[in-house]
């Protein structure tokens, strides 16, 4: 493969984004490409913005993905979708979002000026978007911190990484008395894509 397939991960800190972006490497190392990965951290531990660029294809010479590059912007809340959206390639840019909503408590009058509608907003100005209930379904499976993971079986789908490889990779890095759950996680994810999908006829 000589493209090079450009990701970058979202959320508020705490809600695992570096875990998942880490976990992307990982499997795309697993799977023979060149990966490079990069964080920018900011107030995280503040319940601030995190962002995580991985890049990985044949050759890849810098970590750094710039606006209008990414193939898959991963979100795992509202708002951070619609801070970091003009990453997207314009004509096969996609968003993956989880439905989830964190109104910053350090903000004058943050209910009231968080942009609930922000899907609306994504959509009339021509993303792509796919919104999964990420935070519910990892909640109904017994843990709401299994978010990331459940985006992260969803992310498995649009990439050229295969199943052995990804099952491997959780299997090196989440511990084990975890790797049930998140295993479970991961495989909703890969659910709710095939269920978007139209049927074969």
């Amino acid at each position: 493969m000589q493209e090079v397939i450009n990701l970058l991960f979202v959320g508020v800190g705490g809600q695992g984004s570096l875990l998942i972006a880490e976990l992307t490497s990982l499997a795309a190392v697993q799977a023979g490409f060149d990966v490079k990965q990069t964080e920018v951290h900011g107030v995280s531990q503040r319940g601030g913005s995190v962002e995580t660029h991985v890049r990985f294809g044949a050759r890849v010479h810098s970590p750094i993905i710039t606006p209008g590059e990414a193939r898959v912007v991963i979100a795992l809340e509202k708002l951070e979708a619609l801070r970091f959206a003009h990453f997207a390639h314009p004509q096969n840019g996609e968003l993956l979002i989880n439905d989830f909503e964190i109104v910053p408590s350090s903000v004058l009058n943050a209910a009231e000026l968080y942009p609930y509608d922000a899907f609306d907003v994504l959509r009339s100005r021509g993303y792509s978007l796919t919104v999964l209930p990420a935070s519910d379904t990892a909640h109904q499976l017994g843990d709401g911190r299994m978010a990331n993971v459940v985006l992260l079986g969803a992310l498995s789908t649009l990439l050229p990484i295969d199943a052995a490889t990804w099952q491997k990779t959780l299997q090196m890095r989440i511990p084990p008395r975890y790797l049930a759950g998140n295993g479970s996680a991961f495989q909703a994810g890969q659910q709710f894509m095939a269920d978007r999908q139209p049927a074969a006829t």
